[in-house]
């Protein structure tokens, strides 16, 4: 998954009047936030899942596992990045999230 290079890694204060200007409702926008921030964590845990896969052998002992290197930092990796919330808001903002209302 790509993620855009100027979403904030912490929490931003925002006004709620930017929230409804494409809806025209705040409680619409938060929902289509919070299910593009499940599909966005969903993304990142079948790809972290599939990166560590590889790594893992049923004969590894706890000295070898937690050892590897590369292991660690791809879980740092993943770490670091902002919270799938976080970057549901920003592309929200930026009129990246494509979404149909029920009435339509």
């Amino acid at each position: 998954m790509e993620i855009k290079k100027n979403i904030p890694n912490n929490t931003v204060t925002r006004k709620l009047v930017d929230f409804d200007h494409e809806t025209g409702n705040v409680y619409k926008s938060i929902n289509v936030i919070a299910r593009r921030a499940n599909q966005i964590a969903a993304e990142l845990k079948s790809e972290l899942n599939r990166k560590l896969a590889d790594f893992s052998s049923p004969t590894d002992s706890m000295e070898e596992i937690s050892e590897n290197r590369e292991q660690i930092e791809i879980s740092r990796y993943y770490e670091r990045l902002p919270k799938p919330v976080i970057i549901a808001t920003e592309e929200y903002l930026d009129d990246e999230i494509y979404f149909r209302d029920g009435k339509e």
